[in-house]
């Protein structure tokens, strides 16, 4: 279910960010799961889902110490948790969110083509 109070208060922390990191060579938004999300030469990094927190593409080592340090958890879809992506509560703050969302996008880069 679609919460669009916090769907919103998630993209007003987000939205800034993005618009910063589309002046990057080769970022842009495009869609993923529904909403919209940043992307690296089209493979998306980082975006907001239905419960307002972000969602990143990290190392799945990243993603362990994430979890580990208390900041998030893995998203899981279907029942299945993605052992590439960590989901990130609104309450983790906006400088947290900036950080992860370079991370990000710097691994997104690595990996990508």
């Amino acid at each position: 279910m679609v919460d669009r109070d916090a769907m919103a208060r998630g993209r007003e922390v987000f939205d800034p960010i993005a618009a910063r990191a589309c002046a990057l060579p080769g970022v842009d938004i495009g869609r993923m799961f529904g909403t919209e999300g940043l992307r690296i030469r089209g493979k998306v990094f980082a975006f907001v889902v239905h419960n307002g927190s972000l969602v990143v593409k990290l190392h799945e080592r990243r993603v362990g110490e994430v979890i580990g340090e208390g900041v998030g958890a893995p998203m899981v879809m279907r029942g299945r948790p993605m052992r590439e992506w960590a989901e990130i509560p609104l309450d983790a703050g906006a400088d947290r969110w900036m950080q992860l969302i370079d991370e990000a996008r710097t691994y997104v880069d690595s990996i990508t083509p």
